[in-house]
C-alpha cells in the first residue's frame, strides 16, 4: 500500500467517524465541531484527487464561512436541543434503513467511476489551462443546463425559507406595498372651503364680568 492510498483510508476514516459524530452529539456545537472536521478531511481527500480548487472553495467557503457564521448564531441564540432529541433512537432503524437504501443507490451509481484500474492522463491543454480554468469550461459548457436547474433549485430553496420563516407581528408598524400602490389622492387628502375671516366669539364669563 503507498502513501496515497493509507492516506486515502485514513482521511475516509476519519470522515465517516466525525459525520456520525455530527448526528449523534447532544451538544450542538459540538456537532458544528464535528462538521467543519468532515469538511476538513473532504477537502484533504479532494487534495489526493488532484481537486486543489474543490478543496480550497470547500475549506475557504464551507468551513471558513458558512461554519463560522453557524457558530457563531449557535454560541449568541444559547439554543438547547435536548427537546428536539426525543425519539430519536426510537427512529434509529427506520432512519438507518432509508440511510442505507439512498448509500446503495449512490454506490450503484458512483460504482462505475472506481472501476478504472488507474485514472486517465490529463491532456497537454489541460495541464496548461490549469484545474479551475478546465471546470469552469466544463460546467460552463457541457454541464450548463444541470448548472441552471441546481441554481433554479436553491433559489426555490431560499423563497421557501423566507416563507416559512416570515411572521406578521401585530406588536410592529409594518407597511403593505401592494396597498400603497392601491392608494388614491381621495383617500389621503380632503379639501374643505373654510371661509375668509371668522369672527372669535367671546366666552360666557367675559360677557357677563363686562354687562356686571
Amino acid at each position: 500500500m503507498d502513501i496515497t492510498s493509507f492516506l486515502f483510508y485514513l482521511f475516509s476514516a476519519v470522515l465517516l467517524g466525525a459525520a456520525f459524530r455530527v448526528i449523534t452529539a447532544r451538544n450542538t456545537v459540538h456537532a458544528a465541531l464535528f462538521l467543519i472536521l468532515a469538511f476538513f478531511n473532504a477537502a484533504c481527500i479532494w487534495m489526493l484527487l488532484k481537486a486543489e480548487f474543490l478543496a480550497i472553495v470547500l475549506v475557504l467557503v464551507y468551513i471558513g464561512a458558512v461554519m463560522v457564521l453557524f457558530l457563531f448564531v449557535v454560541m449568541m441564540l444559547d439554543f438547547n436541543s435536548d427537546g428536539t432529541r426525543d425519539g430519536f433512537w426510537k427512529h434509529m432503524p427506520l432512519a438507518g434503513l432509508v440511510g442505507a437504501m439512498i448509500a446503495l443507490e449512490m454506490a450503484a451509481i458512483l460504482m462505475g467511476g472506481f472501476r478504472l484500474n488507474q485514472a486517465p492522463e490529463p491532456s497537454a491543454a489541460a495541464m496548461q489551462l490549469g484545474n479551475t480554468k478546465m471546470l469552469g469550461i466544463a460546467i460552463y459548457t457541457q454541464y450548463l443546463y444541470p448548472l441552471q436547474i441546481a441554481a433554479v433549485l436553491l433559489l426555490v430553496a431560499i423563497i421557501a425559507a423566507i416563507a416559512l420563516t416570515l411572521r406578521h407581528r401585530t406588536d410592529s408598524r409594518r407597511q403593505d406595498p401592494s396597498e400603497q400602490v392601491k392608494v388614491k389622492k381621495a383617500d389621503r387628502l380632503r379639501i374643505i372651503k373654510l371661509a375668509p375671516t371668522v369672527e372669535a366669539e367671546l366666552p360666557a364669563a367675559a360677557d357677563q364680568g363686562a354687562t356686571s
